[in-house]
């Protein structure tokens, strides 16, 4: 299976988990299975951090 990674900030990762969510209960109400959209939905919330490069520099100096 092929992954992509991709750089979101804040205001994208909480629009995506909230797609997810809504796409879930739009399932949920139509009495679907809803299993891939919710394991989707908490890669998505744990996915891990990454600073940017820059502002580690700057906190060096």
């Amino acid at each position: 299976m092929e992954k992509r990674i991709i750089e979101v900030d804040e205001y994208q990762h909480g629009l995506i988990i909230n797609s997810l969510n809504d796409k879930r209960n739009e399932l949920a109400l139509a009495g679907k299975d809803t299993e891939f959209v919710d394991d989707t939905l908490i890669e998505v919330m744990d996915a891990p951090t990454k600073r940017e490069k820059r502002k580690l520099k700057e906190r060096e100096r």
